[in-house]
């Protein structure tokens, strides 16, 4: 005798009406992260502005040669105490007051040894066209004295000079400067350095009391260290554009981008530096708010 197959449809009816369907909810929300900054983040761009204004001041320090708290004698001075030995070349002109080149004058350089605390010296002869040139030289500051025998008189023109360190990739320093000295009245009109005054064979004009402060130096050694004064003001108001950036659309990476670039501009005793290392730092610390995403 046969037996009955049950129907499929039947057997899944049963099973609805035994086992009642049950729907719970998990209590998740669906989220986006919050477009505006947060408040921490906010007070890092407002701070990094002001790390910009030292940057930007800094910048316009350096662009002022003739003012401000580090000049370029200064700044060179500077790097010339930490540069090789003898990578000073020095070379230059020597003029007479009509402006045609001095043949034969006697350039004397002299310089403190801080090693020996002992002074040194070289000296040379000027060509034909009053050039002259003195290689392996260490840089800083010395004394040149030019020395001209006329009217039966040797004239003395001292100045200090800077000799300019090597700069960047360069393995040598050049400074290049030109000297016109002044004509003989005004060397007669000096005191006598002899005990007779009549028989003032040495005549002395000297410079170099005038110079303590601000030696003469090579021209493009200045105007280097201007550039270098406009090329922080630039950093400085990139910097700040980027922060102001973030303010607007909260973005970290144009933050931590603000921050790297004040650290480049320098800042006086390199605040803008330091402070622009703490506030990248500091954007690390900075939470990403979200928000629960609603009709």
């Amino acid at each position: 005798m046969a037996e009955s197959v049950p129907d499929p449809d039947d057997y899944l009816e049963e099973v609805v009406e035994e086992t009642p369907l049950l729907f719970a909810s998990s209590g998740a929300i669906l989220t986006i992260e919050d477009p505006n900054l947060h408040p921490i983040g906010r007070a890092i761009a407002i701070f990094l502005i002001f790390v910009s204004m030292l940057g930007f001041l800094n910048g316009l320090d350096y662009a002022s040669p003739d003012d401000g708290l580090v000049r370029p004698d200064e700044f060179v001075y500077r790097l010339a105490q930490t540069a090789p030995e003898e990578s000073a070349t020095f070379r230059g002109t020597i003029y007479d007051h009509d402006g045609a080149g001095l043949a034969n004058a006697t350039v004397y350089i002299s310089w403190l040894n801080t090693t020996s605390n002992m002074w040194l010296s070289t000296e040379n002869l000027t060509e034909t066209d009053g050039s002259f040139e003195f290689q392996r030289l260490n840089p800083g500051l010395v004394r040149v004295d030019i020395i001209a025998e006329r009217d039966e008189y040797r004239d003395v023109f001292s100045n200090r000079v800077l000799l300019s360190p090597p700069a960047l990739i360069e393995p040598i320093g050049f400074t290049t400067l030109d000297f016109t000295l002044p004509p003989p009245a005004e060397f007669a009109a000096q005191p006598c350095d002899s005990n007779d005054s009549t028989d003032c064979e040495i005549r002395t004009i000297d410079m170099t009391s005038s110079q303590m402060d601000h030696p003469l130096m090579d021209p493009s050694a200045a105007t280097t260290y201007v550039l270098v004064g406009f090329g922080f003001m630039g950093l400085a108001l990139i910097s700040a554009g980027f922060a102001v950036w973030t303010l607007k659309n909260g973005s970290i990476m144009l933050l931590r981008t603000s921050s790297v670039l004040s650290m480049f501009t320098m800042g006086h005793y390199y605040s803008a530096c330091i402070f622009g290392l703490l506030a990248f730092v500091l954007t690390f610390a900075v939470p990403r708010r979200r928000i629960p995403l609603t009709d």
